[in-house]
């Protein structure tokens, strides 16, 4: 799969394009390892393709508990575990949500860049800055395992928006 510009969260752009490649790779990837993509799991992640937005488990679990599929926390968690564990969705730590990974399947080390005023979440990469930070580390002897870069801003609309 391609590496799709990070830019098109902020900007119009065939949406359902973009929707039907995440879930025919993520179809691929499961059929692949033998994961099960089940219902729930499908339409979580379908929630998460909808908008370039993160959301928060119980935003997924009301829109899961009015289309029937339970009304329980653990259903909407789990299937946010199984979508993050698989390389499908990711969790934003300072807005504790989620978003649907736009680059399932390719090991990458995400930036996250999230609008203040819309709200949209943009994936852009962040090979550099994890190298750099890796860099920094290494320098005082430590060992990064996990990093999560987010950064706040505004996005080009917003911006352009502001008075």
């Amino acid at each position: 799969m391609s590496s799709p510009d990070p830019a098109r969260a902020f900007a119009p752009h065939d949406h359902n394009r973009c929707t039907s490649e995440a879930m025919a790779q993520a179809e691929k990837l499961c059929a692949a390892s033998g994961a099960r993509l089940t219902p729930v799991r499908r339409r979580v992640l379908e929630i998460l393709l909808e908008e370039h937005r993160a959301l928060g488990a119980y935003d997924v679990l009301e829109r899961l508990a009015a289309e029937g599929f339970g009304h329980q926390p653990p259903v909407a968690y789990r299937a946010l575990d199984f979508l993050v564990e698989q390389g499908f969705a990711h969790r934003i730590r300072r807005l504790n949500a989620f978003t649907a990974c736009t680059h399932p399947g390719d090991a990458h080390a995400p930036v996250f860049l999230i609008c203040d005023g819309c709200g949209a979440v943009a994936e852009a990469p962040g090979k550099n800055v994890r190298a750099e930070l890796e860099t920094a580390a290494a320098g005082i002897g430590f060992s990064v395992e996990r990093a999560n870069v987010e950064a706040l801003g505004m996005c080009p609309g917003c911006r352009e928006a502001r008075p």
